[in-house]
């Protein structure tokens, strides 16, 4: 819809007749959204222009269910907002018996559009809208309706509070005639669990958690409730005791287990394997830049096992054991690990990298461990690049903030001489640059040998990003992006430069995309004595200009703390700017709007201050469309580097 693919057109092949036929019959061509089949397998479901509708597979009858879908009111997928801050894209559920459909309805009618510009497809301009509700705006009203199929009749969910003061973010099915749901307050800092009642649409709160920054979504992946024991528990991911764990909760919300014990916080549960009483989760105790597997018990609850963990615990206190979790990554290959497992928890993909390993995958069995193959497992397929020179490093800033760093030393690199550093930046809470796996110290931007030209590369990790150091690490950037990850690589930096004197001080250049092309802005306009050369791309300028969810989420609203958004935002410092500044931006960027740029490009000229500017017309936020586009980028960003800081060793 907006950043990725999702329309297109939808085939159903009937394997015994050995035949094909085209889903959507008079709908428009590559229309169609999340197809999906009901649970008896007789009928498919999905989204056409703002619309759900419903087709037989024997006769090929087509039932269009909503009849109100509109460019203004979505029915069954969701709006840009939804999309690139929840993750919602496919926006409608069949029930377990195939006699309804929950669905999300958005009501874009309030919500302002913002007009994109394409002046290059035909010799009259054309006008671009995307509803999209700034920081500020109130959110659009979203509402769940159930349709049943048989009679098409609405029933609309009946959810407490103002629909244009919260979100809706999860909605699943937790039995026939019952619905759950995630309700967030319109600044992110209470969470409710609700479930509402299918047939007359009342709803109760069950089970609730607040936070005095934001409360992280349970997942990033929406698409489903974690049941378990047979639906009178489920399993729900939450930062209330200052860690990210997995709790055990009873379906009336009265009872919770922690089930994952300890000061450290867990990534993602990546399979949940009843029937061996296991939890598979990934997380990183020792260090955040790593990742690794863990499994814990499950404990279903049951008699039976209630009192085998009884004795269990008292013979813990008696040997002193630990209530840890169980590693299934070897400790032996210290990097990154990546698993996807089968659904009974049989199998699973492993795949492993780190900085000077390229990735390897195999097949493994669980709860064993044991590869499908030896000869095509990991050990035997390990090889390390001995091209790379990376170095991986806790630094003390004079704040006394223990941050992570990487140096990605020059080919033929001679400590005795002085060489040009490179500092790659991001730093807010969506992404860190510092994890410890394969390709993420590489220039993907320069057109050439970055190494073998003599650059260091460096990337510091700062406060606020979102790796596992726990909830206070995280949420330490409320209502100070812009503030504490900008003074992190500052400090962070400096302390570099005092660690290692082959840092050239005269050679510094910084660079970043999207937050790093903000956070690039900001070094160079407020640290411009280690900062000389800067390259941002996509750069949000004024933080007034972007998106309601995730500004409101980590700054809270402008009404309430204005000075928070002025102070984050780098147009506030432009007229510092001292040292060499290219800047670049797509004039068809829908997430961070070519506005920022021209905001910014009119306070520089109001200084008098002299930059190189390239925006590139009708791309996106990508800046990947058009022929010749990256090859263009990458010669321009080389080029202005290499210009003004200089290569090779002195």
């Amino acid at each position: 819809m907006w950043r990725y693919n999702t329309r297109g057109d939808y085939w159903i092949l009937d394997i015994i007749a050995n035949k094909l036929v085209k889903l959507g019959k008079g709908l428009p061509t590559q229309s169609l959204m999340f197809a999906k089949f009901s649970p008896d397998g007789k009928k498919v479901a999905y989204v056409s222009e703002h619309n759900i509708y419903v087709e037989e597979i024997s006769s090929g009858t087509l039932t269009k269910i909503t009849l109100d879908g509109s460019k203004k009111l979505i029915n069954g997928t969701f709006d840009w907002v939804y999309e690139e801050e929840f993750g919602c894209r496919d926006g409608f559920r069949w029930s377990p018996d195939g006699n309804k459909i929950a669905f999300w309805q958005v009501d874009a009618a309030l919500t302002r559009d913002y007009y994109m510009l394409n002046t290059t497809d035909s010799i009259y301009s054309r006008v671009i809208p995307v509803e999209y509700p700034k920081v500020g705006e109130a959110p659009s009203p979203v509402r769940i309706g159930v349709v049943n199929l048989a009679n098409r009749f609405v029933k609309w969910m009946d959810i407490e509070g103002d629909p244009r003061q919260h979100y809706i973010p999860r909605m699943e099915w937790s039995g026939t005639n019952e619905l759950v749901i995630q309700r967030l307050n319109r600044k992110q800092q209470e969470s409710k669990l609700i479930y509402c009642n299918a047939s007359d649409g009342s709803s109760r709160t069950f089970w609730a958690e607040s936070s005095t920054a934001w409360v992280d979504l349970n997942a990033d992946d929406p698409g489903g409730w974690q049941w378990v024991n047979n639906g009178t528990e489920f399993l729900w991911i939450s930062e209330k005791d200052g860690w990210r764990h997995i709790y055990r909760i009873s379906r009336d919300g009265k009872t919770e287990t922690l089930l994952t014990k300890g000061d450290y916080d867990i990534g993602e549960i990546k399979c949940i394997d009843e029937e061996r009483n296991f939890v598979y989760f990934t997380a990183s105790p020792v260090n955040a830049t790593q990742l690794y597997l863990y499994r814990v018990s499950l404990d279903k609850g049951n008699i039976v096992q209630k009192v085998v963990n009884i004795v269990q615990k008292v013979i813990d206190v008696v040997a002193n054991v630990k209530d840890d979790p169980e590693p299934v990554s070897s400790a032996n290959l210290v990097g990154t690990h990546g698993y996807s497992i089968s659904p009974k928890g049989k199998y699973a993909m492993h795949s492993f990298s780190n900085h000077n390993t390229p990735t390897v995958t195999e097949w493994i069995t669980l709860p064993d461990k044991k590869p499908v193959n030896a000869a095509k497992s990991i050990a035997a397929t390990l090889k390390k690049d001995d091209k790379n020179d990376v170095e991986y490093v806790r630094i003390i800033t004079a704040d006394s903030i223990i941050l992570d760093a990487w140096i990605n030393k020059p080919k033929e690199f001679d400590p005795g001489k002085k060489y040009p550093v490179v500092f790659y930046v991001y730093g807010e809470p969506a992404a860190s640059t510092v994890q410890d796996s394969y390709g993420n110290h590489t220039n993907f931007l320069y057109h050439g040998d970055i190494r073998a030209d003599g650059y260091v590369q460096v990337a510091i990790d700062n406060r606020g990003t979102p790796m596992l150091k726990g909830a206070a690490w995280r949420k330490s950037i409320y209502r100070k992006v812009g503030d504490i990850n900008i003074v992190d690589m500052a400090s962070g930096f400096k302390k570099l430069m005092e660690l290692n004197p082959y840092f050239d001080a005269e050679r510094v250049a910084v660079w970043g995309w999207s937050g790093g092309g903000s956070a690039t802005l900001h070094l160079m306009f407020r640290y411009p004595e280690l900062f000389k050369t800067g390259i941002s791309i996509a750069a949000v300028s004024n933080q007034l200009f972007y998106d309601n969810i995730y500004q409101e989420r980590y700054m809270g609203l402008p009404q309430e703390n204005m000075e928070d958004f002025i102070n984050g935002s780098t147009v506030t410092y432009a007229k510092n700017l001292q040292g060499n500044l290219l800047y670049i931006h797509g004039t068809g960027d829908a997430n961070v709007h070519f506005s920022n740029a021209e905001v910014l490009v009119n306070e520089l000229i109001r200084h008098n201050k002299q930059f190189q500017y390239m925006p590139y017309p009708n791309r996106s936020h990508n800046i990947s469309e058009g022929e010749g586009t990256f090859l263009h980028l990458s010669t321009l960003y080389t080029t202005y580097l290499r210009m003004h800081c200089p290569p090779g060793a002195r």
